[in-house]
């Protein structure tokens, strides 16, 4: 009798699968420009369900360092993260705020308390990321995905100017 209530409980995050949480892990790349004044970008990541609303504010990226939290000044150059999720938001959160990040390849990881993807209903999704620069450009990617998760899935897009190739990698 013991050994069977032992199986039923060890099975159970088996049958759930992504119900019990999953990693997200987000690579994008700052491409090098070549301008006259060039700063490193403000950086929003979140996810957001089919009808566009903001679920889950991920990662928010600006100069942390800043005085006075000075650097929250620029993040509202994040037009669209800051319509739909920033301005409700008090910066720096822990867990979400971050320094901007140089040119080059980058790579941040969200674990199941983070992504929060199990507290989400079955459906269609989009990973975000939007980059904004004082004095320069501004873009947004969007990466789709479903759930519930089926199993591992690597889903990419690609920017033009602000961004270069952006890769979601999510692991139920």
């Amino acid at each position: 009798m013991k050994l069977h209530h032992t199986l039923a409980v060890l099975s159970l995050p088996m049958i759930s699968g992504w119900a019990v949480g999953a990693d997200m892990t987000v690579k994008f790349e700052i491409p090098r420009l070549k301008v006259a004044e060039y700063h490193r970008p403000y950086v929003a990541i979140w996810v957001e369900s089919a009808a566009q609303p903001a679920v889950n504010t991920l990662a928010v990226l600006y100069d942390v360092k800043k005085k006075d939290n000075a650097g929250t000044k620029w993040v509202k150059d994040m037009r669209t993260w800051w319509r739909k999720a920033g301005r409700d938001m008090t910066l720096p959160m822990d867990g979400v705020s971050g320094a901007t990040r140089a040119p080059g390849e980058q790579k941040l990881s969200f674990g199941p308390e983070l992504a929060k993807l199990d507290k989400l209903p079955a459906g269609d999704y989009q990973m975000v990321i939007e980059a904004a620069r004082e004095a320069g450009g501004r873009e947004l990617v969007r990466v789709p995905f479903k759930l519930p998760l089926t199993g591992k899935q690597t889903l990419s897009a690609k920017g033009k100017e602000e961004l270069g190739a952006v890769t979601l990698q999510i692991t139920p």
